[in-house]
C-alpha cells in the first residue's frame, strides 16, 4: 500500500499536484472572467431568477427542471470536498489554503457557466429517449475531435470512481466507525444496496432524490456550523486574519502544525477547491445537459451558482469552524494510518527549536533527513528505542502504543527507509495508536465537538457525510453512465453500474490516503482536455452569451 501510494503521489505531482495544472485551471477561469466581463457578478441575480423558474416552459426538450439539474450537479459537488477536503487542505497548506479555495470558486463560477453552456448546446438524445451531454459532445460535434472526446469520456469513467464511488464511501465509513463504532464493511454493504436501487431509476430518480436531499442537508449543515462559530466567536476574527493575512508569507508553525509554504497552500487550495466545486472538470455539464430548456446559456447561468453555494458558502463555513475551534493544530488520539506514518533516524524533539525547524523543512520538502531502516524493539506496546522519531500526519507523534488484536504488542517493529511494516512474522496485524494531528473527516468531527453541542457535535459529520457524500456518489454514477453511453452505447451501462456498486463497497474499507491521492489524479485527467476545449471555443461562448442576453432584454421589455 505504501509503495502504491508513493507511485500515485509521484504521478499526482506531475499532473494535479503540479504548478502548471494550477495555472491552467485558475488561468482559464481568470481569462473567461475578464473576457466575459465578470459574469459571476453581472449575471448573479439573473441566474437566481432562472433557477426560480421564471423562464421555464413545459414543452422545452429535456428530462429535468433547472432546479433538479442544479440539485443533481450540487449533489455531485457537495460531498467529502466540503468536509474532509477542506480539512485536508488546511492540514496540508494551512489557513491560506482556504483563500485559494475561494479564489478558485470565484473564477470557477465563470468556468462552470462556460462549460455547461457549450455542453448543453451540443447535447444529443439517446436511443432510450433521454438526453446525453457533456464536454465529450462539444468535442465531437463542434471541435470535430472524437479522439479528445474519447479521452475525456474515459477520464470521466475513471473520475466516477476516483471522485464519486471511492472517496465518498471511504469518508462515510470512516466517520461512522470513528463516531458510532459501526464496522466499515457493514456501512459499505448497506449503502451499496441503497445505491443500486437509486441508480437503476436513471436520471429522473437521481434528480428527484437530489432535489429533496440537497437543500435540506445544506441548510442543516450551515446552521450547525454557525452554532460552532457563535460558541467560538472570539476566534472568528483571528481565523479570518489567518486565512487572508498569510497569503504571501505562508503559515508559521503553531501548536502541533509544523507550517506550510505559500506554494503548497496555493497548490492544495486550488486542488481541493476543484475537488469541491469541480469547476472546469467537466462533470457538472453532464447533469445540466438533462435540463429542460432551449437556451444553453440559461442553463449556464444556473450552473454559475454552483461554486458559490458549494465553496464560497459551505466550504468557507467549514474552514472557519476548523480554524476557530482550534482543532486543526491540536494533537488528538488517533489510530495511525500506514501511508501517513514514517520513522526518522535520530531523536528529534518538538520542544527544541532547531529540531522542529529541521523536521518542518523535511515535511515541506525543503531539506532531507535520514530515514530509519531496521528493527525497533517494542515492549508492552511501548517503543523502547530512543534513537528514532515517529512522524504521523505531518506532526511529531506522541503517546505511541503498538497493539496486536487490541492487546499491547511485544516484539520488533520492522522499518524500511522510514516506512513501517504493520505485519508480524507470524502473519498478525499491528495497529499503532497515539496523538498526532488529524485531517479529513476525523478533523472535522473533532472541530464540531467544540461548540454548543459538545460531544454530540461529532455526530454532525457522520450524518452530513452520509447525506453529502452518498448523494455525490449517486450523481457520479450518472456521469459515468453517460460516458459509457457515449463510448459504447446504452447496453453497456448496466455492467458499469454493477462495477460501480462493487467498487463503492470495496472502498468502504480501503486506505484513505491512497484513495485521496488517486482522486487527485482522476480529477486532473478529466479537467485538462475540458479546459483546453473551452479555451478553443471562447469566441463562440461570447457570441452565445451576447445573443442570449439580447433575447432576455427583449422578453423583459414585453
Amino acid at each position: 500500500m505504501q509503495q502504491l501510494n508513493e507511485i500515485l503521489s509521484l504521478v499526482d505531482s506531475w499532473i494535479g499536484g503540479s504548478q502548471w495544472f494550477v495555472f491552467l485551471l485558475v488561468g482559464t477561469g481568470i481569462f473567461f472572467t475578464v473576457y466575459l466581463k465578470f459574469p459571476q457578478v453581472r449575471y448573479f441575480r439573473h441566474a437566481v431568477r432562472v433557477l426560480g423558474g421564471k423562464y421555464d416552459a413545459a414543452d422545452h426538450p429535456g428530462d429535468t427542471s433547472h432546479f433538479q439539474a442544479l440539485s443533481t450537479a450540487l449533489s455531485g459537488t457537495i460531498g467529502t470536498g466540503n468536509i474532509a477536503g477542506v480539512a485536508l487542505a488546511i492540514h496540508l497548506g494551512g489557513p491560506p489554503a482556504i483563500f485559494w479555495m475561494l479564489v478558485t470558486a470565484f473564477v470557477g463560477m465563470t468556468t462552470k457557466m462556460v462549460e455547461v453552456t457549450l455542453s448543453h448546446k451540443y447535447r444529443e438524445k439517446t436511443a432510450d429517449g433521454t438526453m446525453a451531454g457533456g464536454p465529450m459532445y462539444y468535442m465531437k460535434n463542434r471541435l470535430r475531435l472524437p479522439w479528445l472526446a474519447a479521452i475525456f469520456a474515459i477520464a470521466t469513467i475513471c473520475s466516477s470512481f476516483g471522485t464519486g464511488s471511492l472517496p465518498q464511501i471511504n469518508s462515510i465509513s470512516n466517520a461512522m466507525f470513528a463516531n458510532l463504532g459501526i464496522n466499515h464493511i457493514i456501512t459499505g454493504a448497506v449503502l451499496s444496496v441503497v445505491m443500486g436501487l437509486i441508480i437503476i431509476g436513471g436520471i429522473k430518480r437521481i434528480a428527484l432524490v437530489s432535489s429533496r436531499l440537497v437543500p435540506f442537508m445544506s441548510v442543516i449543515y450551515v446552521i450547525v456550523a454557525f452554532s460552532v462559530l457563535i460558541y467560538n466567536y472570539n476566534n472568528i476574527i483571528p481565523s479570518i486574519c489567518a486565512i487572508f493575512g498569510n497569503i504571501l508569507s505562508g503559515t508559521a508553525a503553531t501548536g502541533g502544525f509544523l507550517g506550510a509554504s505559500v506554494a503548497f497552500a496555493l497548490n492544495r487550495g486550488v486542488n481541493r477547491g476543484l475537488f469541491s466545486n469541480e469547476a472546469g472538470q467537466g462533470s457538472a455539464p453532464i447533469a445540466h445537459a438533462a435540463a429542460r430548456t432551449e437556451e444553453p446559456v440559461s442553463e449556464g447561468m444556473v450552473a454559475l451558482l454552483e461554486p458559490f453555494i458549494d465553496t464560497i458558502v459551505i466550504c468557507f463555513f467549514t474552514g472557519l469552524v476548523l480554524l476557530s475551534s482550534g482543532a486543526w493544530n491540536e494533537k488528538h488520539d488517533n489510530m495511525f494510518q500506514q501511508a501517513d506514518l514514517y520513522v526518522l533516524n535520530g531523536a528529534y524533539s518538538e520542544q527544541n527549536a532547531s529540531d522542529r525547524e529541521a523536521v518542518a523543512a523535511f515535511i515541506l520538502k525543503k531539506q532531507d533527513l535520514s530515514l530509519f531502516s531496521g528493527q525497533i524493539p517494542v515492549q508492552d506496546g511501548k517503543i523502547e528505542s530512543a534513537d528514532v522519531t515517529i512522524i504521523h500526519a505531518r506532526s511529531f507523534a506522541e503517546a505511541i502504543i503498538v497493539k496486536e488484536a487490541d492487546k499491547p504488542f511485544t516484539g520488533q517493529l520492522s522499518v524500511d527507509k522510514g516506512r513501517v511494516s504493520l505485519s508480524t512474522p507470524d502473519g498478525g496485524k499491528l495497529h499503532i495508536h497515539g496523538k498526532s494531528l488529524l485531517h479529513s473527516a476525523p478533523l472535522s468531527s473533532e472541530a464540531f465537538k467544540k461548540g454548543f453541542f459538545g460531544e454530540w457535535g461529532k455526530y454532525v459529520i457522520p450524518f452530513s457525510l452520509l447525506l453529502f457524500a452518498f448523494t455525490t456518489a449517486v450523481a457520479w454514477s450518472y456521469y459515468g453512465d453517460r460516458a459509457v453511453t457515449y463510448l459504447w452505447g446504452n447496453k453497456y451501462v448496466k455492467y458499469y453500474h454493477i462495477i460501480y456498486v462493487i467498487a463503492f463497497f470495496i472502498a468502504s474499507f480501503t486506505d484513505t490516503t491512497i484513495i485521496w491521492t488517486f482522486s487527485g489524479i482522476a480529477i486532473a485527467m478529466m479537467a485538462i482536455p475540458n479546459l483546453i476545449g473551452i479555451l478553443f471555443l471562447h469566441r463562440e461562448v461570447k457570441l452565445l452569451v451576447k445573443e442570449y442576453w439580447a433575447k432576455v432584454k427583449s422578453l423583459e421589455r414585453k
